[in-house]
């Protein structure tokens, strides 16, 4: 019984295949339909069937066009030939070789499977597969450029084709003919019961009419008793949801609100103790560059210390602030790996001298020396994590480790390691110390106190990248803290400032203007440019910015931002409509997030944030005039050709 069944299923995927290659045409369908049949009489060992099943696949993969799947169902039909024993499938087959090597141009062997169709055909007088024979063979003759026979073949295949016709005519009528007969019969046949049907059917639709239509009434009252508490559920979710969306749009709202003073809050506060911090680290900069006041050196050194610890500090909120809202943006640029950690390395030598610590940097030869990457991401990242080492280790050794952990391609992948030999951290504890505000100092008893948020905003940084930061560690023993991060290689060399090839004594002779209203910082900023020779101009407001600009001709001017009377973006735009040319460079202590398309769009060339090291100070105004004296010279060429 169940052989039974599959032979029917294999018949029925047959069928199928037929019907989707023939009438409601679906070649992948019929493609797929045969393959099944195919499985099916292999599973049953129906060779007979199974040679016919390979036949139609192979008929359905000359019509998709993929010969060489319709070459394999040929071979393995004409494998099992010998158990078919109708001769036109033979004739088939050797047809459908033909057709196969005639569309693969290989015309000999075509002709001979014509020739051999044609014989056997004209033997056993089957038209059909004659019309076929000689229209494939004339096709093969005119692609050998044997016009003639092509010609006499041509005649043949027409000869065949008007007879075939005929008798497909004469065929289709004499069907029609017994077919409309059978049809009267069986429609007299068919009155008669339906009569008799009729009749015993109305008393049966009779009850079951009334059977509907009692089933139907208490379906409509249920229906109807549903639907009314439905309704009643549906008002009530209804006004729950109304309450509950008036809370939650009053909560966004008061949210969004939040945010915004939180924001407003942060760039006030970065303003306000920006804008001092500058004085101090101005001051003490060039007071530490007085040589009559070297007995005070390290007095000196201790405040700008303290002032830019200050300033870290500042940062450490700002940057926090900045990753949980995610408004930080991603910038990828080439840079030296190596001259990027040793130049952090020189940032904390006060810190060093200062607990008596040594350093030591480690980087693998192998690592690439020029890559593509977020600098600036991995900047912040090891210098708070040196900073990190640096208070929490005395008299020790404080190690930067980089090696390269795997190469893939354009890309590879370094590890960085921060080692240090301080107080380590408990076991219980290293999971918190990544958490915003945590510190391990006042239960150790250590003399250091900071903000918490070094480690907190090296994992958001790391964690904004894709990569976890490790730690190891020992009460006692010191502390590793390591990351992974990959980066593009690249040939070419990092582009270096161009103003660090700018001579600072190009400033001498200049005349500035510094737009400030805060009078120490108009004086820090006085100081650093007549120390260069610089005729320097003070103006306290945007208006006198303006009024002066009218009037004098200045290389450069420094413009304050948030100024009393007019500001600087104002200030700006207002010089732009009667001076395109004169280089404006926005001094702000403000995030430059926050302001940098106001400034560029008011027409200002660059920004420098307070407090700035003076040294990228001068550069940053060398810069800008440099590249002015260079478009004037590219003009006046212009204007000479």
């Amino acid at each position: 019984m169940e052989a039974k069944n599959d032979t029917a299923v294999a018949l029925s995927y047959m069928d199928l295949g037929n019907m989707y290659s023939t009438v409601n045409i679906n070649y992948q369908l019929a493609k797929k339909y045969h393959n099944q049949a195919i499985e099916g009489f292999t599973m049953i060992k129906d060779s007979v069937r199974l040679a016919k099943a390979h036949y139609n696949a192979a008929l359905t993969a000359m019509d998709l066009e993929d010969y060489e799947a319709a070459y394999i169902h040929i071979v393995k039909s004409k494998a099992l030939r010998k158990h078919h024993d109708f001769e036109s499938f033979g004739i088939g087959l050797d047809g459908l070789s033909a057709e196969y090597y005639l569309i693969k141009q290989d015309y000999e062997t075509a002709d001979l499977y014509y020739n051999k169709v044609i014989e056997e055909a004209t033997a056993a007088d089957l038209p059909v597969e004659l019309e076929s024979a000689y229209y494939g063979y004339s096709q093969s003759l005119f692609a050998q450029q044997r016009y003639k026979e092509a010609f006499e073949m041509q005649e043949k295949y027409n000869q065949y084709l008007s007879q075939n016709l005929s008798d497909i005519a004469s065929t289709e009528t004499e069907m029609m003919v017994a077919k409309f007969q059978v049809d009267e019969y069986k429609r007299d046949m068919k009155a008669a019961q339906l009569e008799q049907q009729m009749q015993e059917e109305v008393l049966t639709n009779k009850n079951r009419l009334n059977n509907y239509l009692i089933t139907l009434s208490a379906f409509c009252l249920l229906s109807m008793i549903l639907l009314f508490l439905v309704s009643r559920n549906r008002k009530k979710l209804v006004q729950e949801l109304k309450i509950k969306n008036r809370e939650f749009k009053k909560a966004k709202e008061e949210s969004e609100r939040m945010s915004k003073a939180k924001t407003k809050f942060f760039s006030t506060v970065s303003h306000e103790l920006r804008t001092p911090l500058y004085g101090v680290i101005g001051l003490s900069t060039l007071l530490m560059e007085d040589k009559s006041l070297s007995k005070h050196k390290k007095d000196l050194s201790l405040l700008k210390f303290s002032a830019d610890y200050l300033l870290a500090l500042i940062n450490d909120v700002l940057q926090i602030n900045k990753l949980d809202s995610n408004s930080q943006q991603d910038e990828y640029t080439v840079f030296n790996l190596r001259d990027l950690i040793g130049t952090l390395s020189g940032s904390f030598e006060y810190l060093l001298i200062q607990n008596k610590n040594k350093f030591q940097l480690e980087i693998d030869h192998e690592l690439p020396t020029t890559v593509r990457g977020n600098a600036m991401q991995l900047a912040q990242i090891l210098m708070n994590l040196i900073s990190n080492a640096c208070k929490f280790t005395e008299n020790g050794t404080i190690t930067v480790k980089v090696v390269k952990e795997s190469v893939a391609g354009e890309a590879v992948k370094a590890n960085f390691s921060v080692i240090d030999t301080g107080i380590g951290i408990p076991a219980e504890k290293q999971n918190d110390i990544f958490d915003e505000f945590s510190q391990i100092g006042q239960e150790e008893n250590y003399n250091y106190q900071g903000t918490g948020l070094g480690l907190p905003i090296v994992k958001k940084l790391l964690n904004k990248s894709g990569a976890n930061i490790h730690l190891k560690s020992e009460l006692g023993k010191g502390s590793e803290f390591s990351f992974s991060l990959s980066f593009e290689v690249v040939q070419e060399t990092p582009e270096k400032d161009s103003t660090s090839m700018i001579d600072p004594k190009n400033l001498e002779g200049k005349t500035i203007l510094v737009v400030e209203d805060n009078r120490i910082n108009q004086k820090v900023t006085q100081k650093i440019l007549e120390k260069h020779k610089v005729n320097c101009f003070i103006a306290e407001n945007g208006q006198q910015a303006v009024d002066m600009t009218k009037v004098q001709d200045f290389d450069l001017i420094l413009m304050d931002i948030n100024m009393p009377i007019k500001d600087g973006i104002q200030a700006t735009k207002e010089i732009r409509m009667f001076n395109k040319r004169i280089p404006i460079l926005a001094l702000t202590a403000v995030e430059i997030e926050e302001v940098r398309f106001s400034i560029f769009e008011a027409g200002m060339n660059d920004i420098i944030v307070k407090p700035y090291d003076i040294t990228k100070f001068k550069q940053t105004i060398l810069k800008n005039i440099f590249l002015q004296r260079i478009q004037n010279v590219s003009n006046q060429h212009l204007r000479a050709m």
